[in-house]
């Protein structure tokens, strides 16, 4: 612009933000669909003998809630849960590393075990295995096609819950092999190969160089088959395994109330896989260290840093303004 002229008269406009009427319009049904479905949860009523009661009857949930029965089939859910995926990434480790040996043998027979179990549902799994005893009465210890010195009496052993936990944990083990070697062709052969220059050996390269590093890609689909697991304990209950949903079912059996029980244990399981997402989130920040610059704001981070964005910052979408030193 040439010295002494006067700016355009553009230059002076207002900045005004785009308008994006189609997300009121969204924003606008959502509130709809969510106050339809307090009012359906909390606050309607249906005819039931004779005169008009709660749909939900929330006061049998909340006298059932904490109820003995509920928190020893809870218990159980957890205990499953626990040993179900401790064995599942054992077996899943192995597996793992079975499929990544030069060994044909080796391969093949982890990639059948796979197979197997990823090929036949986890209920048909743990039908099997309840009735296994039929087919094997006892297992034997001893020399191979020779004299056996321990016999064990299956049907005395397999008990429920240990049908339920072997069963998962056999299952789980074909799904998290996969998880873990995924996890371990995630990391460059210069790693394993450099390691070995330095006079380790591949098993010692893998514990102490690879697996390390692999965890930041086998964490999240753990966590995710953790949850999983916890929900798929409820196929216990076929096996007579006294978990939660199984101790709902004898409650309801009794007293008629189906559905509020139900929603009992619909609440139980969901208040506990919120906590297992919240250990989850932590465990991935953790292992996320070292692989990006920043780490991901926790979720209080982000609120309390919601709170201090200026509100002419929030209209135009700049960076947040945090008062003080917290950046």
């Amino acid at each position: 612009m040439p010295a002494g002229s006067s700016p355009a008269p553009e230059a002076n406009l207002p900045v005004v933000p785009v308008r994006h009427p189609g997300r009121w319009v969204a924003a606008a049904v959502v509130v709809v669909l969510t106050a339809m479905l307090v009012h359906s949860l909390f606050f309607s009523h249906v005819p039931r003998g004779g005169k008009l009661a709660e749909r939900f009857e929330w006061h049998v949930i909340d006298h059932y809630f904490l109820s003995t029965g509920i928190l020893k089939g809870l218990a159980v859910t957890l205990e499953l849960t626990v040993l179900a995926m401790a064995g599942g990434i054992i077996i899943g480790a192995v597996l793992a590393i079975m499929r990544l040996s030069p060994n044909p043998i080796v391969t093949g027979s982890a990639w059948i075990y796979i197979w197997f179990f990823r090929g036949t549902p986890v209920l048909v799994q743990l039908l099997f295995w309840y009735n296994a005893s039929y087919i094997f009465p006892k297992f034997s210890l001893g020399i191979p096609f020779g004299p056996s010195f321990v016999d064990i009496n299956l049907n005395s052993v397999f008990t429920p819950f240990v049908v339920a936990s072997v069963g998962l944990a056999l299952n789980e083990g074909a799904y998290m092999s996969e998880i873990v070697r995924a996890g371990i062709i995630s990391v460059d052969e210069g790693q394993t190969e450099a390691a070995q220059a330095v006079g380790m050996s591949r098993l010692m390269a893998l514990r102490l160089i690879v697996l390390p590093q692999a965890m930041r890609v086998i964490i999240p689909p753990t966590g995710n088959e953790t949850i999983s697991m916890l929900k798929t304990t409820s196929l216990a209950s076929i096996v007579v395994a006294p978990e939660l949903l199984f101790q709902t079912q004898l409650i309801y059996a009794a007293n008629y109330e189906t559905v509020p029980l139900l929603m009992v244990a619909s609440l139980q399981y969901l208040w506990v896989t919120s906590v297992l997402m919240i250990g989850q989130y932590y465990l991935e920040r953790h292992y996320a260290r070292g692989s990006v610059r920043q780490l991901p704001p926790t979720p209080l981070e982000r609120l309390r840093r919601g709170l201090l964005i200026r509100p002419d910052q929030a209209r135009f979408g700049r960076a947040p303004f945090i008062v003080g030193n917290e950046l």
